[in-house]
């Protein structure tokens, strides 16, 4: 499940990237030599965009949150590093007690 929610946020990323891209800056519009007169209504295109670029970032945020918490919850299972090793690895010899 973590990795399919790692390619859906990947994809989001991906996404929201080429949106934001796409739209138009105060300077212009990528230097694509594309004028925005040329678009049949820049103010519907500008409108889909940033609904578009809002709807995104909220997928992409939401995501990442859950992708958070699923790893957490993964972490809070061992709590110490040197526990963790005691599990992997319980073939290792151990170390003798120097109390006696």
């Amino acid at each position: 499940m973590e990795n399919i929610l790692i390619v859906i946020n990947i994809i989001f990323a991906v996404l929201l990237i080429i949106v934001i891209l796409l739209q138009r800056s105060e300077g212009g519009a990528l230097g694509l030599g594309v004028s925005q007169e040329s678009f049949t209504s820049s103010r519907s295109v500008g409108n889909f965009l940033t609904k578009s670029t809002t709807i995104l970032a909220t997928l992409f945020i939401i995501t990442s949150v859950i992708l958070v918490a699923i790893s957490r919850d993964e972490l809070r299972e061992v709590q110490s590093v040197i526990e963790k090793e005691e599990e992997q690895d319980s073939s290792l010899p151990q170390i003798p007690d120097s109390s006696k």
